[in-house]
């Protein structure tokens, strides 16, 4: 009897022991299992922020490469505005050598016109002199729309030179008597029609301050230059009231 009693306190105290190992061994293994699923959620994570500093990395080299396109093609277009400067610029040089020759020419005609007139000169010959005199100065005035036209598409393309190499910091300079008006509005699109152009010395980008009596309404860029006018479009900052036909415009940024 006491061999059977101590065989079953032996027998209990072993499956006490074995239960308290199967604890101590199922907490272990919940332990690592929880180590397991936290080391895959960090490297899960680990990849999602790989994946996503690579797509940003992705994005800003291609950002740079379209910076570095839009820097090369300024720097084309800067070149070529400063060819076509070099050009115009002695061409209106050229002209004006042209011109000054014309006039001499013309004057010679004038001078040889009153000696003949003074000699009793026949008539007929009178008539060729004032027939030339006459073409010398329709020639005098076509080189100088010319020189004009010349003169305004290099002031153009100084101003583009200029707008290309400063950027958004470069202010266009209008001829400080340039004046104007509104001569229509559309309210829609904001932008404005004025009744200057290139002849009186508006160049695109240029800035128009809009008047009424005296009285600011507000602020246009020069977008659209034609010969007699143009088309501006309103800074919505700047707006104080709605433009109306016959108000007046003038230079923001006056040469001085």
């Amino acid at each position: 009897m006491l061999i059977r009693i101590s065989l079953i306190i032996a027998l209990v105290a072993g499956l006490a022991a074995a239960g308290l190992n199967l604890f101590q061994v199922r907490g272990k293994f919940e332990a690592l299992k929880l180590d397991r699923d936290n080391e895959r959620a960090q490297r899960e994570q680990a990849q999602t922020e790989l994946a996503s500093t690579q797509q940003q990395l992705n994005q800003t080299i291609a950002q740079l490469k379209k910076v570095e396109g839009e820097i090369a093609g300024a720097r084309k277009e800067r070149d070529e505005a400063v060819a076509t400067a070099e050009t115009q610029s002695r061409r209106a040089a050229q002209l004006e050598e042209e011109l000054k020759k014309t006039r001499i020419d013309l004057e010679d005609a004038r001078a040889a016109l009153a000696s003949w007139n003074a000699a009793g000169i026949p008539v007929e010959q009178v008539k060729e002199v004032v027939q030339l005199n006459r073409r010398l100065v329709e020639q005098v005035e076509v080189q100088k729309e010319e020189i004009q036209a010349l003169i305004r598409a290099n002031a153009r393309l100084t101003n583009e030179l200029a707008r290309l190499v400063g950027g958004s910091d470069h202010v266009v300079r209008l001829p400080a008597q340039l004046r104007g008006q509104v001569v229509a509005y559309d309210p829609k699109w904001e932008f404005i029609v004025v009744n200057v152009g290139e002849v009186h010395g508006l160049v695109e980008h240029g800035e128009l301050l809009i008047s009424r009596n005296g009285q600011l309404v507000g602020k246009a860029v020069v977008r659209t230059v034609e010969k007699n006018r143009a088309i501006a479009n309103l800074v919505p900052q700047w707006k104080l009231g709605e433009p109306v036909e016959g108000d007046e415009v003038i230079p923001a940024h006056p040469a001085s």
